[in-house]
Order: C-alpha cells, then structure tokens, then sequence
C-alpha cells in the first residue's frame, strides 16, 4: 500500500495522536544506588505502558497489580471544608461550607485495566454520509465465517480520541481480508520517534464486558453488545521485530453514546492468547435505560474543546479527484477547533503547605493506570525532578523506553455533587502530555484513584446531549458466599444454602443458573455449580460481614 503524506491529514492527526500519546521529556540517568528495580506491566495514556519502577529500599511503594507493599482496603469519612487559606479560616470557621469526602489513604501507583471484547462488521454508510451511528446491538456482517472466536479484547479507553485496532486484531477480525483498510496513513509520535497506522474505510466496531466471553469455550455471546457504525478506525502495521503492536482501544467517541458501567467489585478474568487478563465488569447501556446503578455521588465532567457536534471521520480530498470516496483521517468528536476528550471540572491538590487549586485540565483517561501531573503543575507544588520519590520507567508505542520522576503529594481532591474523594499520600507521576486544546494538560486522572469505588460514566456533552459526568459508589467488603437475598445480607446462613441448591449442577445455560453460586476457581468462575463451589461455600459457613 502506498503512504499518504499530504499536509492538511497531518495537521489534522497531529492533532489527535497528540491527544492519545505521551510525549514525555526523558528523565534519564542510571539507576540510584541503594534503589530497587521492579518489573511491571501497567498502562499509562496514548498507548504507554510503565515497565518498571524503581524506589528506594525504605520506601517500598503500595501497588495494586504488583507484589511490593498492599493496596488500600479502608476508606474513611471526613468533614472538609473549603479552599480558603488557613489564616482566614481561623475567624469565620463556623460560616464556612462543609462536605463530607471519602478519604483514601495512600492509593497504589497503578490501578485497574478496563478491557472490552471487541468484534467488527462491514457496516459502513453511503459515499457522502461521514458521521458515525450508535447501535444498541450488532449490525452489518462479520468479517469472518467464525465470530463467535474471531473477536479481539481490548481497553475502553476515554483517553484515546480515534478507536485503534491492533494488528493482531485487525487479522483476528478479518479486517486485513476484507481489505477494509485505505491507502492512507497517521503517523503516531512517541516520545523519540513514531509509528504508522492505517486509516480504515468505514465499518462497524462493538462491545462488551469481558463476561461476554463464555468460559469454557472462550466463545462470544454478542447478544448484549453495542457499537458504532460507518466508523474509521487506526488499524495497526506490521510492528517491525521487537517494537510492540499498537493496542486496541475503543476511545471517546464510543463513551459519549452510551452509559458505561464499571463494577470494580465484580472482577472477571479470561485467558485470552495464552494470558490470564484481569478486569472489572463492564456493561453498555442507553441513557435511559432503568438497569443504570443509581449512585448518590457525582464528578461533573466536561467535554473539550466544547461545542462537539457530532462522531465523523474527515474524506481524503485527493482521492475524490480521482472519484474514490474514502476517509481521509479516522472518526473522531468534532468540535469547534479538535476532538474532545472527557475533563474532570475541578481537582485541588496540595503539598507541603503549597497547593494548586481548581485545576480544569485534568483529563479522565480510563485507560490509565496511573496519575499524572505536568510540569506547570508539579512546579507549583515545589517538586524537584532531582530529587524523586520514585521513578517509572514508561515505553512509548515506538519502543523507546524513559525514565520519568514519580512523587507522593500530600492531597488530591476531587469536588462532586455529594461526597467529595479526597486522597492522601497520593502517588503521582511527572508527564508532560499534549492537550487537544494545544499545549500540554495539567494533568491526567488514572484509574488507581477508583480501586475502591464502582462507577457510572454517563457519556454526552455532543450538541443536544446532557453534559457528562462520572458517578461513584464506595464498594463496601461483600462476603464471599452471601448470595441470598440478592446483593446479600452480611451473614452466610440457609437462605444462601437454599440458593446454592436450586443452581446445584447448573451451566451458564441453564434456567436455574445463578452466577452468584459460581464461587469456584477463585476470581475466574468455571460456569458450572458443582463440588469446587460447594467446598468455597461450606469454608465460608455461618461467616458474617466485617462491620
């Protein structure tokens, strides 16, 4: 295929890869004496991933997914007042407003992946019909004779604003065969060079929870799945010999149609190409739709650049005077100046007596693992690059590896409508990533602030659309084995055991089947009820909740 270079498809991309890649100023020098290196395998935003970490031997760090230190399982409450300074304070403390906030002491580095099964069809629209359109099911024709195991996981991802589909997973879905891909390409930049992707022809991408994923079998069940038709999307090249694939996301332009529920409590494991991949349970759901959790606690977001109208992809200009119609760029928000990415509206963060307060350039990235502040940022809290409190070692999606200074600020608050979160001890890394407003963010969101909490992203913030947010509920500790009534009752006793025996031997496709007696193994349920659960449930017998 022939790489396509013109400007104005540049200029246009630069603009989205600078809102889905890192460009990270190299922090380089040999390793401490007196530290420890450890190896890890997180997510960090535009593709990154952190290989490592290093620390000093007193200071073992808290990790979520790791094995150094423990994550944190109490979360207290707090009445806080506002920003004013302390010295105005001390004579007007009983007019001041109050809130009460969720206080979690010394979050981990990293947080969890949010991964998706995705599946693609044929999809697409007429010549001169550009704007993508929401689906509450699947439609178009696959791409291949076996859908069902032809599917591909990936993360949902509110930090990338272009959907991406790997190479491996452009072959697994059929895309290559189909020849769904144009003869132009983006060029994505890392930190020290850049990688290509091609520009797809319009299809049609879905997804769902990776509980969509029948167990045994590892067969798809896409009867609950949602998407996106007429859609462009970044199909990744052949990645030269030991440089990484691109990852496969679907991004913010899937968010804004639909409401995502993420159930950090309820974790799902798969193993998928020889992995075991972890995640939290995630579902698709209209706005309106009743099943939606209702949660007392809610982070208004903001889409910026405002004023986005709508999900299209930009036709490749030179190729319609040649009478072939076909994108130019992949599908994006468009707004009034770029795409839009989700923004939390306000985040107050503190450190040694200095603070930088009603910060709104912080991006919710859920395809993040860890938070970031820039250097605009970390200067106003008088942090020292010099003088770390650890470092990550962070690979870019050319390969090339930097080492980036990591600190623990004091306090990082995040105003809601109900409780506010207010973290402590907070674990932070130095990044200067480029906003899609041009210049760089104030800072990225990750998702090892929300270990504690289930969430609810109401998408919209598209013209006619209710502005988003991101709703939270703290996860109080569920007893393994109280399964009656539903959602349980803080005590393993007869009415779990009469439960348990009305699935006894059931499968996942039985009617008397009740995922809530599917105990066995440990964090990856088999899909059947038998002795495994049985065991778990009698460990458990006559056990009540901690208060």
């Amino acid at each position: 295929m022939k790489r396509k270079n013109q400007y104005n498809q540049i200029r246009v991309l630069f603009t989205i890869v600078s809102a889905i890649v890192v460009f990270s100023v190299s922090f380089a020098h040999a390793g401490r004496t007196g530290w420890k290196r450890q190896e890890v395998d997180w997510r960090t935003t535009g593709g990154g991933r952190v290989k490592a970490i290093r620390y000093s031997e007193d200071k073992e760090p808290s990790l979520y997914n790791g094995k150094a230190g423990n994550q944190p399982d109490v979360v207290r409450k707090r009445i806080l007042r506002d920003n004013l300074p302390s010295e105005e304070k001390s004579f007007s403390l009983l007019s001041i407003p109050s809130v009460m906030a969720n206080v979690i002491d010394s979050p981990p580095i990293d947080g969890f992946v949010p991964r998706i099964v995705v599946s693609v069809t044929d999809k697409g629209s007429d010549d001169f019909d550009w704007v993508a359109e929401a689906h509450m099911s699947v439609v178009g024709r696959h791409l291949t004779d076996n859908p069902e195991t032809d599917f591909t996981i990936g993360l949902f991802d509110t930090g990338a604003s272009a959907h991406i589909i790997s190479y491996a997973g452009a072959n697994r879905t059929g895309i290559y065969e189909a020849d769904l891909i144009t003869s132009s390409m983006t060029e994505i930049l890392g930190a020290t060079n850049s990688v290509f992707g091609w520009v797809s022809k319009p299809l049609a991408v879905f997804a769902d929870g990776l509980a969509a994923i029948e167990p045994n079998g590892m067969t798809l069940d896409s009867s609950n799945m949602v998407g996106q038709s007429n859609v462009s999307v970044i199909i990744g090249d052949l990645p030269p010999e030991d440089k990484p694939d691109l990852p496969t996301v679907l991004g913010s332009p899937m968010s804004v149609n639909f409401v995502t529920v993420i159930n950090n409590d309820l974790q799902i494991t798969v193993t998928y190409d020889g992995n075991d991949l972890t995640s939290p349970d995630i579902k698709f759901y209209e706005h309106d739709d009743s099943r939606i959790p209702d949660y007392a606690n809610r982070i208004p977001l903001n889409l910026i650049p405002s004023g986005a109208q709508n999900i299209q992809y930009i036709p490749d200009l030179e190729a319609i005077m040649e009478f072939i119609f076909q994108p130019g760029t992949p599908s994006i928000i468009v707004g009034n100046s770029a795409q839009s990415l989700f923004f939390v509206d306000s985040v107050d963060l503190r450190h040694n007596e200095r603070s930088a307060i009603d910060k709104t350039r912080f991006m919710l990235d859920t395809g993040a693992q860890i938070t970031v502040i820039s250097s605009g940022v970390a200067s106003r809290l008088g942090l020292n690059p010099n003088n770390a409190d650890f470092e990550a070692e962070i690979q870019d999606v050319t390969g090339e590896i930097t080492l980036e200074p990591g600190f623990y600020i004091d306090s990082l608050e995040i105003p809601s409508l109900g409780e506010w979160l207010s973290f402590t001890n907070v674990p932070v890394v130095l990044l200067d990533v480029s906003s899609p407003e041009g210049g760089t963010l104030e800072g990225i969101i990750g998702m090892n602030l929300f270990i504690n909490f289930n969430l609810v992203l109401r998408g919209g913030g598209l013209m006619g659309q209710d502005p988003p947010s991101l709703e939270f509920e703290l996860i109080t500790k569920h007893l393994i084995a109280d399964i009656a009534p539903e959602g349980g009752d803080g005590i393993v006793d007869f009415l779990d055991f009469d439960a348990f025996a009305n699935a006894w031997l059931s499968t996942t496709t039985s009617p008397n089947w009740n995922p809530a007696a599917d105990l066995a193994p440990t964090h990856n349920p088999d899909g059947i009820i038998d002795t495994l659960d049985l065991s778990i449930f009698f460990d458990n017998w006559l056990k009540t909740a901690s208060p």
